[in-house]
C-alpha cells in the first residue's frame, strides 16, 4: 500500500530522478503526453498534478514524527507555485524506480531539497507555458502564482491546464541543470508558516502505523529469542505447555540463510495474546553462542585494549608530523572519556505482516532502509529482489532503530515457513529490547599538544565502538590513510573544523561487540560519543592554558586550511561554526556571574558529517547539589545554522526532540551487557528523561539562504559535552563517562 496522508531517494546523477528516454539526441528527461495529461500531469515521477488542481508528492522517506513529508512536500509546492491547500503527501512502497530508499542520518532534507526543487521547477515553466497558450498570452507576461497561471488580469488553475493544456515537453539533464529557481525573497512556503499535511492524520485515527496491518486470513506470531544474538542453535523444542494455550498452533526454529537473525523459534497462534502467552510457555534447548558470558566491562576492556595497540585501526584523519609535534610539545594532555550501551526504546516495537501473493512476497511494516533490506530479504528468501515489495507504513519511532530491517526479514522467514501464509509477527518491549541494534559502548582517548601561549599544536583522537556499518552496510565504509576501512557513522565527530595544527584520528572497530551484538545506528550515531569526548577534552584543555572556553574554541575555529568550506553544503566552513559559537554565547548569558554550585557549559559540533554541516552550539546552565552530586539542568541554550529553513515548525520539533535526547543520553539512560545481553528490558529499570526532569530549552536559527542541511541529529550531540563542562564550573568535578551518575559526579569533587 501507498500511504498517502491528506487534510479538509537518492538519484544518481546520471537519473536524477526524472524519467528518462533516450532516443538519437541522447538521454531526454521527459513530461507527460497531452493525453496521459488528460488524468494527470506528472513531470517527474516525484509527483502528479490532476484536473482538480491536487498535487501529489511521492515520498521516498519514512514518516515517524519528523514531519518529513510536509517538508518535502514544501520544496515542491512553493517552486511550482501549488495551492498548499491542494497538496497530499503519498509515502510510496519500494521500487527499483525510486532509487535509494533511506531515512537517516539527517539526510533526508538535504537530499531531497535539489531534486524535488529542480523536479518542481520543470512542472512549473510547463505549467506556465501551456497556460499562457490557454490564454492566448506571450509565456514572459504569465507567471505561476498559487496553483494558477495569470497574465493581467487573467488566470487559469493548474487543474484546467492539465485538463485541457498541451503539457509535453523535454530537457537534457544539462538543461535541467541550469533550470532558473526562485530566489530566496519570493519563496511563499519554504522559512514560512504553513499547516503541516500530515498533522491531522496522526490525531484523528487515520494514520495507519505497522502494528495496525490486517489482511484476512492472517495468523500471529511471538520469536522465542536465542541466549545470544550470533552463534546460537536450537537443541530442542518442548511445546507440552504451550499447546495448553487456547489459539497456539505450532513452533518452529527458523531457518536463515542470510545470517541475519539466526537461532530464532517462531511461535504461531491465532491472536497476539495467545502468541505471547504461549511464547512464555514454550521451552527450548539451544547451544549457545561464544558470547553467552560477555559483559559491558569485557567491551569496555576490549576496547581499550585496541586503543592501547598502535597498529590497530584506520587512520581516518592523518596529517603529516603529529608524533613530531608531541615530541617538541611544551605541554599535553591525555584523557579517556566512555559512553554505555544505549537502546533506541521507539514507542512502537518492531513489527512486520508478511506473505506471498501472485508470485510476490509483500512485507507490510515501517521501515527507514528499504534498499538494504531488500537484498536481505531476497537472500533470506531465496527469491529475486524484484519479487519482493515492501509496502509502507507510518512508524511509531524510529531513531536509527529501523533503519536495520532485521525483523522485516524474520517476518518473511515466518512467513515462509508455512508456506507463505500472512503471518503477523510482533516483539514485545523486552523482546524488541534484547532484539535491539543498541549503540555500542565507546572508549575514546583524546591527546593535546600546546605550544606557546597554550595553542594547540596538534590533536591525536582514537575512538573504539562497535561498528554497525560493518555489521549491516560495508560498502559505505571508505578506507583511511592507511588503507584500513572505517566506519564513518562511528567516527564522524572526531573530524572536527578546529585548526589544531597536526591532526590524527584512529577509528577502531570493537571486534567482541561486533560479535556480540548487531550495532546500531541510533540518533546521531558516533557524533553522540565523539563530541562528548571532543569537547570535554577541549574545556579540558582550555583550563590547562589558562584560557577562557569560549575564546579557546573561537581562536581554532579560523577556517584556515580543509576548514575553509565549500559549495555548496559547507559554505563558509569553520567561521560559520565560530559565528553560531558566538551567537550562542550572547544568547546564553556567558561570563556573566551564577549562583554557587551552578554553571554554564559550552559544547559545538558541525552536527553529523563534514560534507553537510549543521553548525550547532549549546549552553547547559546546571545546579549540581554537593551533597549527593545530583545535577539538576535548568536550561539548554542552542543555536543552529541549518542553512534554508524549509518547515519552521518541523525545524524546532526536531531541535527540541534531539537536545532533550542528548540530555537524557547524558544523565539517565544507558544500560549494560550482561552474560551476552543487555540488562534492562524495559521502561522500569531503563529510565530516559522524564517531563519532570525537562528545562526550559531555548533554541534559535541562524538566518540563512545557505543550502538546507540536517537537522534531526545534530542538537544531540553537543547536549551531553555542555552539561558535563557545566558541571565541572559548576563544583570542579570533571566526570569522562556517560550517562552521568551522581555517585561519579560526587567521587569526582573529592578527587
Amino acid at each position: 500500500m501507498s500511504l498517502i496522508l491528506d487534510t479538509p531517494p537518492i538519484a544518481t546523477p546520471s537519473r536524477r530522478g526524472f524519467l528518462i528516454t533516450v532516443g538519437a539526441a541522447g538521454a531526454v528527461f521527459g513530461l507527460t503526453s497531452p493525453a496521459e495529461a488528460a488524468e494527470t500531469f506528472a513531470p517527474t515521477i516525484w509527483y502528479t498534478i490532476d484536473t482538480a488542481g491536487t498535487v501529489t508528492v511521492h515520498i521516498i522517506r519514512a514518516e515517524m514524527g519528523q514531519h518529513v513529508g510536509t517538508a518535502i512536500a514544501r520544496i515542491v509546492a512553493d517552486e511550482l507555485e501549488a495551492d498548499w491547500s491542494k497538496v497530499r503527501i503519498n509515502h510510496v512502497d519500494s521500487d527499483p524506480k525510486w532509487g535509494l530508499m533511506v531515512t537517516g542520518g539527517s539526510w533526508s532534507v538535504w537530499q531531497s531539497y535539489p531534486l524535488y526543487s529542480q523536479a518542481a521547477a520543470a512542472g512549473r515553466i510547463a505549467l506556465v507555458e501551456a497556460g499562457a497558450k490557454l490564454l492566448g498570452a506571450p509565456a514572459v507576461s504569465c507567471t505561476a502564482r498559487n496553483g494558477a497561471v495569470v497574465a493581467g488580469m487573467k488566470s487559469i488553475i493548474y487543474g484546467e491546464i492539465v485538463a485541457r493544456g498541451d503539457l509535453a515537453q523535454a530537457w537534457t539533464a544539462e538543461q535541467l541543470a541550469k533550470l532558473p529557481m526562485k530566489p530566496a525573497a519570493q519563496r511563499r512556503l519554504i522559512g514560512k508558516p504553513a499547516p503541516a499535511r500530515d498533522v491531522p492524520g496522526k490525531t484523528n485515527g487515520q494514520g495507519i502505523y505497522g502494528l495496525d496491518a490486517k489482511v484476512a486470513g492472517m495468523v500471529y506470531a511471538r520469536p522465542k529469542l536465542p541466549p545470544t544474538r550470533y552463534g546460537s542453535s536450537v537443541l530442542a523444542i518442548d511445546e507440552t505447555a504451550a499447546k495448553a494455550v487456547p489459539g497456539y498452533i505450532r513452533a518452529i526454529a527458523l531457518d536463515d540463510p542470510s545470517g541475519t537473525a539466526p537461532g530464532l523459534v517462531m511461535v504461531y497462534a491465532d491472536s497476539f495474546v495467545a502468541a505471547d502467552r504461549a511464547t512464555e510457555a514454550l521451552r527450548v534447548t539451544w547451544k549457545a553462542g561464544d558470547t553467552a558470558k560477555v559483559s559491558e566491562a569485557d567491551l569496555q576492556a576490549r576496547a581499550r585494549a585496541l586503543i592501547a595497540d598502535k597498529t590497530a585501526g584506520s587512520l581516518a584523519v592523518e596529517d603529516p608530523g603529529v608524533d613530531a609535534a608531541f615530541a617538541v610539545a611544551k605541554s599535553t594532555l591525555e584523557a579517556t572519556y566512555t559512553t554505555a550501551t544505549a537502546l533506541h526504546f521507539q514507542m512502537e516495537p518492531v513489527n512486520a505482516l508478511a506473505f506471498e501473493k501472485d508470485g510476490r512476497f509483500e512485507i507490510h511494516t515501517g521501515n527507514q532502509w528499504q534498499s538494504l533490506v531488500l537484498p536481505w530479504l531476497a537472500q533470506a528468501l531465496g527469491r529475486k529482489e524484484e519479487t519482493i515489495v515492501l509496502r509502507t507504513y507510518l512508524l511509531g519511532g524510529g531513531f536509527g532503530r529501523r533503519l536495520n530491517g532485521d525483523y522485516a526479514v524474520v517476518a518473511a522467514l515466518a512467513s515462509k515457513a508455512i508456506g507463505g501464509k500472512p503471518v503477523k509477527v510482533v516483539w514485545t518491549r523486552a523482546d524488541d529490547s534484547r532484539f535491539d541494534s543498541p549503540r555500542s559502548p565507546s572508549v575514546q582517548t583524546v591527546r593535546i599538544a600546546f605550544g606557546d601561549a597554550g595553542r594547540v599544536t596538534a590533536m591525536d583522537h582514537a575512538v573504539c565502538a562497535g561498528w554497525p556499518t560493518q555489521a549491516m552496510a560495508p560498502f559505505f565504509m571508505p578506507k583511511g590513510a592507511n588503507g584500513a576501512p572505517f566506519d564513518p557513522f562511528a567516527t564522524n565527530g572526531a573530524n572536527h573544523w578546529y585548526s589544531v595544527g597536526a591532526q590524527r584520528v584512529r577509528s577502531i572497530g570493537n571486534d567482541l561487540a561486533n560479535r556480540t551484538f548487531r550495532p546500531g545506528w541510533l540518533r546521531s550515531v558516533g557524533p553522540g560519543f565523539t563530541h562528548w569526548a571532543l569537547e570535554c577534552a577541549l574545556a579540558e584543555a582550555a583550563a590547562k592554558a589558562g584560557v577562557d572556553p569560549l575564546a579557546f574554541r573561537l581562536r581554532m575555529l579560523d577556517g584556515a586550511g580543509r576548514n575553509a568550506g565549500s559549495a555548496p553544503n559547507a559554505v563558509g566552513g569553520a567561521k560559520r561554526q565560530a559565528a553560531v559559537l558566538k551567537q550562542l554565547a550572547a544568547k546564553a548569558g556567558w561570563g556573566k556571574p551564577l549562583p554557587k554550585n551552578t554553571g554554564l557549559g559550552l559544547a559545538t559540533s558541525f552536527g553529523q558529517e563534514r560534507d553537510m554541516p549543521t553548525w550547532t552550539a549549546c549552553a547547559a546552565r546546571v545546579r549540581v547539589d554537593p551533597a549527593s552530586g545530583a545535577v539538576k539542568v535548568e536550561k539548554l541554550t542552542l543555536v543552529a545554522d541549518a542553512g534554508t529553513i524549509v518547515s519552521p515548525d518541523g525545524a524546532l520539533a526536531q531541535m527540541q526532540g534531539a537536545a532533550l535526547w542528548g540530555m537524557s543520553l547524558a544523565l539517565f539512560e544507558g544500560t549494560a551487557f550482561e552474560n551476552g545481553e543487555v540488562r534492562d528490558t524495559n521502561l522500569d529499570s531503563y529510565t530516559p528523561l522524564r517531563m519532570g526532569d525537562v528545562p526550559d530549552v531555548d533554541i534559535a536559527f541562524m538566518p540563512s539562504t545557505e543550502a538546507p542541511v540536517g537537522l534531526g541529529e545534530p542538537a544531540t550531540t553537543v547536549v551531553g559535552p555542555a552539561i558535563g563542562n557545566a558541571i565541572f564550573r559548576a563544583v570542579g568535578a570533571r566526570v569522562r563517562d556517560l550517562p552521568i551518575r551522581p555517585e561519579a559526579v560526587k567521587a569526582a569533587m573529592k578527587g
